[in-house]
């Protein structure tokens, strides 16, 4: 059993991660590069690798989006899976 204040403090680290995932979609998209660890993934290199990142940071997006709304908002999403 969880305490309610504990599923607000996830769901805003949750929520403050959103901006930077999606800051890094943004730049994918302008510049055509991802910064992956140390490493940079560019659009010209390998367009298709590119693609995968790119789709599993917008992924990664969604479900750090749905997790924090289920947290705040208390929408019952975890009882359901």
């Amino acid at each position: 059993m969880t305490f309610h204040g504990e599923n607000l403090l996830v769901g805003l680290v949750a929520l403050a991660l959103l901006p930077l995932i999606g800051w890094r979609i943004w730049r994918g998209l302008r510049d055509g590069h991802l910064p992956i660890y140390r490493a940079h993934h560019h659009r010209a290199d390998s367009r298709s690798k590119f693609i995968v990142l790119l789709a599993l940071h917008a992924l990664s997006f969604l479900l750090i989006a749905l997790v924090a709304a289920d947290l705040l908002f208390n929408l019952g999403l975890r009882e359901m899976l």
